[in-house]
């Protein structure tokens, strides 16, 4: 377990990602007010805060456990920092600090006092982990929605322009990042964990990821123009089943039973979009189920858009769209099969348990209550 110049780099680029999907939110949401479309820019502007108040809740909670971990009293200035949304950019601050240090600057001659009180790699690890996590929540709270809303509007109008392809573009790179770097770095804060290593397993995996998300908001984007109330019932539903299930597994992630609530709430949000292990368990068959149920959602709503008589929506897109569907369907099935079969780091460890999202195990990190399969 070492921190070294690529991570980094990776860290710089994580918040280069950051500060530019931010960027791009505010200017899409102005520009809805700029034209007068308040009820998409009202939308987008709740996607934002929604996201970054989780976020800022779920950093500030971590602060202050880390610091009566250390023995140390809550500072209020961390509390006013969060509250003026600035928590990931304070820790930001801290990791490139201290990483900068770890990668460019320390060597071989570590004190041997501070290897005794705490590991530097270990801690700047630590760090990189918990922002990449912070990133993923506001991600998928954020990202996968305003997606899908920069979707529906592209298609309704049924011509684009430079402000929704930089929308389209930048959450796509964002979601896809977000969700390969939380893997990569989740695995490399647990030492008892093979990381994840290679060219590959890396492409497999975004790849795995980003055509089943795909195809799974285009297919939520279809159903919004038969039915906004039908669609918003279906991902309610959906929420309250993962949320149960959350419930159902006892998670315990957080110290505090409030945050607790709220972590499973946020994780049965984004079971609507991906599948996660939640639990130290085998995911075979809760994945099977998972994306079976996936696959016959798509195929239904497909079913619905070809049956019926679709004289709001354009058939020439329809039928570009319900294309690019079932291929990033079949193809993120494909991407799932070969990842799981030949390059997960697990593999050749068929009689242990796959990893979980909430259990104590030989080092102490709350990074291990929650890992994304």
């Amino acid at each position: 377990m070492k921190y070294t110049k690529h991570n980094f780099m990776m860290s710089v680029l994580g918040i280069i990602i950051y500060i530019t999907d931010l960027i791009v939110d505010i200017w899409v949401s102005v520009r809805f007010f700029h034209e007068g479309q308040y009820i998409f820019g009202v939308l987008a502007l709740s996607f934002m805060l929604f996201g970054t108040l989780v976020v800022q809740c779920f950093s500030y909670s971590w602060f202050k456990a880390d610091l009566k971990k250390a023995g140390q009293e809550s500072q209020h200035c961390f509390l006013l920092l969060h509250c003026l949304q600035g928590g990931v950019f304070t820790r930001y601050w801290f990791a490139l600090k201290q990483g900068y240090h770890i990668a460019f600057q320390c060597r071989s001659e570590t004190d041997n006092f501070m290897e005794e009180q705490m590991d530097p790699q270990k801690e700047v690890i630590d760090r990189v982990t918990d922002l990449s996590m912070l990133r993923l929540f506001e991600t998928y709270l954020e990202g996968c929605p305003q997606l899908i809303l920069q979707l529906y509007i592209l298609l309704e109008h049924g011509q684009e322009n430079v402000s929704q392809c930089v929308a389209i573009t930048v959450s796509c790179c964002a979601i896809s990042c977000s969700t390969l770097d939380y893997q990569i770095a989740l695995r490399k804060s647990l030492p008892e964990k093979r990381c994840l290593d290679g060219c590959c397993p890396k492409i497999t995996y975004l790849l795995y990821k980003l055509f089943t998300l795909s195809s799974w908001m285009l297919s939520v984007v279809l159903l919004l123009f038969l039915n906004v109330k039908i669609t918003l019932l279906l991902l309610l539903f959906l929420w309250f089943l993962s949320t149960t299930w959350a419930f159902q597994n006892q998670t315990h992630f957080c110290t505090s039973m409030s945050m607790e609530f709220l972590y499973r709430i946020v994780v049965g949000f984004i079971l609507i979009f991906t599948f996660f292990n939640i639990k130290g368990q085998n995911t075979k068959c809760p994945m099977s189920c998972y994306y079976s149920v996936r696959v016959f959602a798509t195929l239904g709503i497909l079913i619905v858009f070809w049956v019926g008589p679709l004289f709001f929506f354009n058939s020439e897109y329809f039928i570009f769209i319900s294309i690019t569907i079932v291929l990033t369907l079949l193809l993120g099935i494909i991407f799932l099969f070969v990842y799981y079969g030949n390059f997960h780091p697990n593999k050749s460890e068929e009689t242990k348990c796959d990893e979980i999202d909430g259990k104590s195990a030989k080092r102490d990190c709350r990074m291990r209550h929650f890992l994304m399969e």
